[in-house]
């Protein structure tokens, strides 16, 4: 795996490191972020969207990611788009 990194949290500190990355040979955005609480992580389960079963299947997570992180999050979006344009 070959991951570009993006950024990081600009306000973290030692313990703490929310993180953006790229992988351009999976074409697939990949972040690190903080664990929910357990209200939150069960609002996201309870969650109903068409089509999708509730709940938060064993391979998948909940992270947080802080919004000032917004403008990295954009620029993954957009290196991961390109790879994609033929």
């Amino acid at each position: 795996m070959a991951l570009r990194f993006i950024g990081i949290d600009p306000n973290t500190g030692d313990d703490e490191s929310p993180t953006v990355w790229v992988d351009h040979q999976k074409q697939e955005i990949v972040l690190q972020g903080w664990k929910p609480d357990p209200e939150l992580e069960a609002e996201c389960a309870a969650f109903e969207a068409p089509g999708h079963a509730v709940g938060i299947p064993d391979h998948e997570a909940v992270i947080r990611i802080p919004a000032r992180m917004a403008p990295m999050i954009r620029e993954a979006c957009d290196a991961v788009e390109r790879t994609t344009v033929q």
